[in-house]
């Protein structure tokens, strides 16, 4: 039985039987680290029984608008289980959690079913540098909904305030 889970630090310690094969580019720990820490949805790791690593694929999405994309960086399975279509079935979860992330807008259109609105954009707020919405909700004492009229100018994530 395989299971495919997210990567997490342990793994680093646990990975050699994917990496020392002459058809896997292997990089050094702060780059695996930069990746589980800024893109972590997109690093996951094979399960075999016994808890042995079969592959792992890392991974991240990058570009603005038009050019929105995801990005693979390795994609690997150990020599003992390649033949399998992990590697397939790898690609695949990339490419669904990929196509999630580029898109908010369930989750936008969720907020405003409960009459929330976009209050103002901030730059560059999730880890992939992708904007991110301020989004808000009037509360009945604001009568004249003056806390929910939106901002004309977008903000940076220094410029939030947190009370």
């Amino acid at each position: 039985m395989t299971t495919i889970r997210r990567f997490c630090c342990e793994d680093l310690l646990r990975f050699a039987n994917v990496n020392l094969d002459h058809l896997t580019e292997t990089f050094n720990m702060s780059f695996y680290l930069t990746y589980l820490a800024r893109w972590p949805d997109f690093f996951h790791v094979a399960e075999g029984p016994g808890n042995h690593i079969m592959g792992y694929i890392m991974g991240k999405v990058e570009g603005q608008g038009e050019s929105w994309h995801g990005h693979v960086t390795a994609v690997s399975v150990a020599p003992e289980y390649r033949r399998q279509q992990l590697a397939k079935k790898l690609m695949n979860l990339l490419e669904n959690i990929s196509e999630k992330t580029a898109s908010n807008a369930p989750a936008i259109k969720m907020y405003e079913k409960l009459g929330y609105v976009i209050y103002r954009r901030v730059l560059r707020y999730y880890s992939n540098e992708e904007d991110g919405f301020d989004m808000r909700k009037a509360l009945p004492r604001d009568v004249e909904k003056k806390s929910v009229i939106p901002l004309k100018e977008p903000v940076i994530p220094e410029e939030l305030e947190y009370d």
